[in-house]
């Protein structure tokens, strides 16, 4: 139902919550309030305020493809190094600085959607529901909206701040605190979610989160953390729903006509159609967008030399991940398709599927002949043979390999490098400087800082 989250369905006062002091954690104005969160109705249209912070630039429409993807070794600025792709470039290259715009619009667009998600959790209780199952639902999917965007704030930004009650104030005290005690904090919440979200939704709700969803998100969470056995046990929940199932043929998980498949656990909706609430993937990774380059307003992402010889011979994916017509210039198919107008695309992002929770609880799970089991499904789809601890390399590099091609382009390769311990070496080695000058933490945006700098300190490295 790619309807049901469109801004223009969101009153301004779900999408005003700003002030100029301080943009991170700021309150819904008492303006705004006063005849809001009364009603299951005010609910419901809340919680799709929540979910339309996934599409903003800042988060899944375009920056945390910078920060998740173009910063590893799969993709590339595509953009130029000079004028308006300058900071794209430097994002590229370890040469950011902590007056970047893409760092600020991503800190400010995902905060802005966990003041949204803060506010329905801290004001559901005290309002009329005819149906508590709703209530119980909404409070489900606001814990899961936030888990999900303060996951990736926490990998990019590491050291950010705690924020998981409602702000009503603009004087609140900033706590800053490491990524591990967010992971902490969301995998708690996540547990609540879980129990609290329905195991399945009807077609008219295609796009809301369910307890499979919150239970995949917690296991990759709980890897991030180092807990590798809660991983495994929220991984393993989802495989034994028998919900889900690798779809026979790797090509047909992409495109707009393939969406909510058998494969997909959670996605990221856009529409299209000139309703301003369009994808920016079409003209990102493939020639047959129409915005035409940073001018238009995208970051154009090249594909890495690196990346296309990672493939073993007969790996299905590669066909089906790549257009190689051109040797020279190759490209995304997974985002391939015809858009309305320029970013205007109706492709949705596949954040969570199947084949990741299967690669995530081998992880979880450690060298075994289960964990190779679950591995060997992936690859068995794409035409390979079984591999086991007989088969070259250690545990660790088998299986990030695995996820390299695997999981390509959809925001996984950056936060892998770092959970596995390959950040540092793998992009010196990639771009060709020494190790010392690969930051694993992006700079907190310095204007942040700047508003709280006896509270908030700046990343090492800047």
């Amino acid at each position: 139902m790619k309807t049901r989250f469109l801004t223009l369905l969101i009153p301004a006062l779900l999408l005003s919550a700003c002030s100029d002091d301080f943009t991170t954690l700021s309150p819904i104005s008492e303006r705004n309030i006063g005849s809001f969160y009364q009603t299951q109705g005010d609910f419901e249209v809340a919680i799709n305020g929540a979910y339309d912070a996934l599409q903003d630039r800042g988060t899944f429409a375009t920056n945390f493809v910078l920060l998740m993807e173009m910063r590893a070794d799969n993709a590339a600025n595509g953009g130029g190094a000079t004028g308006l792709a300058a900071t794209l470039e430097a994002l590229d290259t370890f040469n950011e600085i902590a007056t970047a715009e893409e760092l600020l619009t991503t800190w400010e667009d995902a905060y802005a959607g966990i003041a949204r998600a803060n506010t329905i959790l801290a004001r559901i209780d005290g309002a009329e529901f005819t149906d508590e199952g709703v209530r119980d639902q909404i409070k489900g999917e606001a814990l899961f909206v936030r888990s999900l965007l303060y996951y990736h704030l926490a990998v990019i930004f590491g050291n950010i701040p705690f924020q998981f009650e409602e702000a009503t104030t603009p004087n609140i005290t900033v706590q800053q605190v490491p990524a591990s005690q967010i992971f902490t904090q969301i995998s708690e919440d996540l547990a609540t979610a879980q129990s609290l979200l329905p195991s399945t939704v009807s077609s008219s709700d295609e796009g809301r989160a369910t307890s499979h969803a919150a239970a995949a998100l917690l296991g990759r969470v709980h890897l991030a953390n180092g807990n590798n056995s809660a991983a495994a046990t929220a991984l393993q929940s989802v495989v034994n729903s028998g919900q889900y199932q690798l779809l026979d043929n790797f090509a047909d998980l992409w495109g707009e006509s393939n969406e909510f498949n058998a494969e997909s656990i959670f996605e990221v909706q856009f529409v299209g159609g000139g309703v301003g609430e369009g994808s920016p993937f079409i003209d990102m990774f493939t020639p047959n967008g129409l915005a035409g380059g940073v001018g238009g307003g995208v970051a154009p992402q090249d594909v890495t030399q690196d990346f296309v010889d990672a493939f073993e011979p007969g790996d299905a994916r590669l066909a089906a991940t790549l257009d190689l017509t051109n040797a020279d210039d190759p490209w995304v198919k997974k985002f391939d398709g015809v858009p309305f107008d320029a970013a205007e695309s109706g492709i949705n992002w596949m954040e969570i599927r199947y084949a990741e929770v299967l690669l995530n609880l081998a992880e979880a799970l450690g060298e075994g002949s289960q964990a190779y089991g679950y591995i060997n499904q992936v690859r068995a789809r794409a035409g390979l043979d079984p591999i086991d601890a007989s088969t070259p390399g250690s545990f660790s590099e088998k299986l990030l390999q695995e996820r390299r091609v695997e999981l390509a382009f959809e925001n996984k390769r950056w936060a892998d490098l770092i959970r596995f311990g390959q950040a540092k070496s793998v992009m010196a080695s990639h771009l060709g400087v020494s190790e010392g000058t690969i930051n694993l933490l992006f700079p907190i945006p310095q204007s942040q800082i700047d508003v709280s700098p006896n509270d908030m300190t700046q990343n090492p490295g800047y």
